[in-house]
């Protein structure tokens, strides 16, 4: 674990407490334009140094806890800052001024409004807010990626009104984000000539296929943890209850395809482990709620969002 810590939190010239990440190196493993700093790493990544922080209490390494403390504080306010998209965040991107160059910027990232996507106004419900999937200078990925979000809320690395806000955005958008069988990778699916651009016309990443907008079994288990952790079972339950419709039917594929995933996806295989695994956490965190304590963590204090107090680079202390 020492030898990782020092790889992961070595000193550096990046200036991001973020883990930069190369398209294709997550949970998504083709090309889907993910590269720089993917939601889904960064919160596998603070909930992975909040369990390493705890081993290493044990130990009393003093020196690796001050350093992971600091980089816990510093990606929480990184993403809070600039992750976090709502209602409100969306409106305010939707005037950002461009070029300003002084420490009062509002801009940080030299966002042109102009590259907001047309499909975000009509998602963005009134009620809700998730984190977007990824942010690098002039650009936003205003995608939701269901993995990273709920690790969020595991994690305790969205704050308890965040959290209540991402399920909002889910229960509000449920034809979207759930449909017929639980539970997209991720929303929209890239088409067009934007597909053909950013996946080099992978023809498994189709529109609403595999990791392009697909939906996924496997998931399942995720929504139904946060949901639990956040008191909202019946979210949890109305999921269960599509997918035992067709699951065991459909005899467990990897993956769903379609807007809605109505059809078992064209190069699903099938009797999947972790179709089944992912049913069969959901279902035992429905019948015994305890069990959550195995995979969720609660805020201490450490991942509070706050300005960080750091040198050089955000890496180091």
């Amino acid at each position: 674990m020492h030898l990782i810590l020092r790889l992961c939190l070595s000193e550096g010239c990046d200036t991001s407490p973020a883990l930069l990440c190369a398209d294709g190196c997550s949970m998504i493993d083709r090309r889907m334009g993910i590269y720089g700093y993917p939601i889904e790493i960064q919160a596998l990544f603070f909930m992975a140094m909040r369990c390493a922080l705890s081993m290493l209490k044990q130990d009393s390494d003093a020196d690796f806890v001050n350093h992971i403390t600091k980089r816990i504080q510093a990606l929480s306010y990184h993403l809070h800052s600039y992750y976090w998209l709502d209602f409100q965040r969306l409106n305010d991107i939707y005037r950002y001024k461009t070029e300003e160059y002084s420490q009062t910027a509002l801009n940080k990232f030299n966002v042109i409004p102009e590259s907001i996507p047309d499909w975000i106004f009509d998602f963005m419900p009134s009620r809700g807010g998730y984190f977007i999937g990824n942010v690098s200078p002039a650009r936003m990925d205003f995608r939701w990626f269901c993995l990273g979000n709920f690790i969020a809320i595991l994690s305790s690395l969205a704050t308890g009104e965040q959290a209540e806000a991402i399920l909002d955005l889910v229960e509000e958008r449920w034809e979207e984000l759930i449909g017929e069988m639980p539970l997209k990778i991720c929303y929209p699916a890239m088409e067009n000539q934007e597909w053909q651009i950013v996946t080099g016309c992978d023809p498994k990443n189709t529109r609403w296929s595999y990791h392009n907008g697909g939906s996924w079994p496997v998931l399942l288990w995720l929504l139904v943890a946060v949901s639990v952790k956040l008191g909202r079972p019946h979210l949890a339950r109305r999921a269960m209850e599509l997918m035992e419709r067709r699951l065991a039917k459909d005899e467990f594929p990897e993956y769903y395809d379609g807007k809605a995933g109505r059809y078992v996806g064209k190069q699903a295989r099938k009797y999947q482990t972790w179709s089944v695994a992912g049913y069969l956490v959901a279902k035992m965190l429905l019948d015994d709620p305890s069990h959550l304590r195995i995979i969720a963590l609660e805020d201490d204090g450490h991942c509070r969002s706050r300005a960080p107090c750091l040198k050089r680079s955000n890496s180091c202390p």
